[in-house]
């Protein structure tokens, strides 16, 4: 007997399963799109971003698949994986969460498909046998994997759920992953910051074509980190860019990193409100382009602070 409430939106049926799993994450988006001057979307848009904060080396389309399935999940992986390297047994009864996997096989270098599809559109690429074609990315597959809460057996291995402390480590480790970001960072004491009314600015250096970010320094550590997660999302994503008309919609991106970010690493982020009616004139494509911003960045800055506070641990 399945005992998790996991699976609350289910792709059972294996023929219409790819085409059930896109549509959920397009009407998902379109559902946002219409919503967003409603506070309705704000909370939509925050569990996604919960849901991301935990899974955030999976692409924004398996955490979207993830939260529509089962939005509190916190560990999956496949049947077999939980067997062979948990020593746990997904529960009888317990549906599959969907997501996309990634199929890995040779592939043509000129077309980038595999055998088989290459030869049906006729690709003229003859320079090397498929025998000899590396292999790569030809595509995605729908993929079962199951929630921690829907398997049973050994307990999983100790994870390190430290905060980093008051968030002094975080705002160190910050400070120390700014070259691998490309970015120069400078924590300002109040009486020199000439920027009222913000608590972190991002612009350009004087004499480099690199963004500058700039943070007022100040006791509440957890605060400074959040400020300085939201400017190198800038940095990140909006360096240069001069459309003051997208102000508003680069402000919900940047303060969604820090939020995914910030979670990730345990910072308090109740406070967190998302005022997604600056999107309301875009199209549901350029939305989820935005979604994907979102996710890349997210990661691409965790990596960084996770390698830095990795070397910290081993010094």
């Amino acid at each position: 007997m399945a005992s998790s409430e996991c699976t609350t939106k289910r792709f059972d049926d294996r023929e219409t399963r790819d085409e059930q799993m896109r549509a959920t994450i397009d009407e998902w988006v379109a559902d946002l799109t219409d919503l967003v001057d409603d506070a309705r979307a704000s909370e939509e848009f925050q569990e996604w971003l919960d849901v991301q904060s935990r899974f955030h080396d999976y692409s924004h389309r398996n955490t979207l698949l993830i939260k529509q399935q089962c939005p509190e999940a916190t560990k999956v992986a496949g049947y077999r994986t939980w067997q062979e390297e948990f020593d746990r047994h997904v529960q009888e009864g317990e549906s599959a969460i969907w997501i996309w996997a990634p199929i890995i096989t040779t592939r043509c270098p000129e077309c980038e498909n595999a055998p088989s599809y290459h030869d049906k559109i006729d690709c003229d690429y003859d320079e090397t046998p498929p025998e000899e074609w590396d292999e790569g990315l030809v595509g995605f597959k729908p993929a079962p994997v199951f929630d921690v809460s829907q398997t049973e057996g050994e307990p999983l291995p100790e994870l390190d759920t430290d905060t980093h402390g008051d968030g002094s480590e975080l705002v160190d480790a910050l400070q120390a992953a700014a070259p691998t970001l490309d970015v120069e960072v400078r924590i300002v004491a109040q009486s020199d910051w000439s920027h009222p009314g913000a608590k972190g600015v991002c612009s350009q250096a004087v004499q480099d074509e690199h963004p500058v970010v700039k943070a007022t320094n100040r006791a509440n550590s957890a605060d400074l980190a959040t400020t300085l997660i939201h400017e190198y999302a800038h940095a990140l994503l909006h360096f240069q860019m001069d459309d003051d008309s997208e102000r508003a919609k680069r402000e919900v991106e940047a303060e969604a990193v820090a939020y995914v970010v910030g979670r990730y690493f345990g910072l308090d982020t109740r406070n967190a409100a998302f005022y997604l009616a600056a999107w309301a004139d875009d199209e549901t494509d350029t939305i989820t382009d935005r979604l994907q911003r979102i996710s890349t960045t997210a990661t691409t800055i965790i990596d960084a602070v996770t390698d830095q506070l990795g070397e910290r641990s081993t010094m």
